[in-house]
């Protein structure tokens, strides 16, 4: 197979983690003699600081030639919140790369690992054994609406609007549903339909759409109780279906259940193969350039791409297989370490990742 690849290496500790994920992908391309082209693509903060665009025109012209993005984490420090090469980010960069390309639907997998179930927060008997996909809408909503500054009586009131039509709430429905269909059959729409006029659409979409998929179990949930149902039962779950904005949420909190965020890869897709792969955690600008950064999120990226844009279960399955040996090994990265583990088995970034790569290249055909 010949694909190109383009990638975005992201910012701080964005081109440690996508360093790892190349030098796995390359040993897929080896192993399964495979041909993958990167184009390396401009975004961020170093397309900020060269151009004073974060998202150049040049970039999206270059990755629309490629069959998939690798992207890693955009932002920068916390305290520089305010300074115009980060303040913007998101609206200039990461928005507007999901709405070119129209890629509407956000997955987020969250699967616990059992050498890890001791850093989860929460109770070994209530996470093992968890796979749940949530679903979230990604090019619509309260991030994309109308947003208001206006000044009254000296007073400044600013808002943004909550607004989903109903072919954007059905598109994303029916792929909810499809995904549902290959897993326990089961979709949870998760809304506050007690409170919000636009959930109130989600859930009489949601409901003509399940119409069609007699087998797969159809049910509601408001948005509160379901934040509290993760963490006390996320095991009733298979697929959670839900908005731009409380997909955010719910997908950062469900991250904590495996032991770190670190862990957890995500796919932003459309109508076609292409999509985006990208971790779900920020920059990290505090570890950046320590070589401790855990690079796990960023390889299973590559795992999602072969899966959902290239069509090669086999080599995904082989790439998680190589993670979860590891893992199982007792290799860990600092946010993976806790007091009594092996100090010998202590990893730095490029460690894991070599670590990976080996387990990987050693797995029998």
């Amino acid at each position: 197979m010949r694909k190109v690849i383009g990638v975005l290496e992201g910012d701080y500790i964005g081109p440690e983690i996508m360093k790892e994920a190349l030098k796995i992908l390359h040993v897929v391309e080896k192993r399964h003699h495979h041909q993958f082209e990167i184009v390396p693509l401009e975004a961020s903060g170093k397309a900020f600081d060269r151009y004073g665009h974060h998202l150049p025109p040049a970039t999206l012209a270059k990755a629309e030639t490629c069959d998939a993005l690798l992207k890693g984490p955009f932002g920068g420090p916390p305290e520089q919140m305010n300074d115009p090469k980060w303040s913007s980010v998101e609206r200039e960069a990461i928005l507007p790369l999901r709405e070119h390309f129209r890629l509407y639907t956000n997955l987020r997998g969250i699967r616990s690992f059992e050498s890890l179930f001791h850093l989860s927060p929460v109770k070994e008997h209530i996470i093992r054994d968890i796979d749940v996909l949530i679903v979230r809408e990604l090019t619509s909503g309260m991030y994309y609406g109308e947003k208001k500054e206006t000044v009254s009586g000296g007073e400044r009131q600013f808002s943004d609007v909550e607004a989903y039509t109903e072919s954007e709430i059905r598109k994303i429905a029916v792929k909810a549903f499809e995904y549902a269909k290959k897993r326990k059959k089961k979709v949870t729409l998760v809304a506050k339909s007690n409170v919000l006029k636009s959930s109130v659409l989600w859930r009489e979409v949601v409901n003509e759409v399940a119409g069609f998929y007699p087998d797969v179990e159809n049910d509601y949930m408001h948005v509160d109780n379901a934040a509290m149902q993760l963490i006390l039962n996320p095991r009733q779950f298979d697929v959670l279906l839900t908005s731009n904005m409380f997909g955010d949420i719910l997908s950062d909190e469900a991250s904590v259940l495996p032991g770190s965020i670190g862990l957890i890869p995500s796919a932003s897709l459309g109508d076609s193969s292409f999509g985006l792969f990208e971790p779900i955690h920020g920059s990290a600008p505090n570890i950046a350039g320590k070589n401790i950064a855990n690079p796990i999120s960023a390889i299973l990226c590559v795992a999602l791409m072969f899966t959902y844009s290239f069509g090669l279960a086999a080599e995904a399955a082989h790439i998680e297989k190589a993670v979860t040996t590891t893992l199982h090994a007792g290799y860990r990265t600092a946010d993976l370490f806790r007091s009594g583990d092996d100090p010998q088995k202590l990893l730095g970034t490029s460690q894991m990742g070599d670590a990976i790569a080996r387990a990987l290249a050693e797995q029998q055909q």
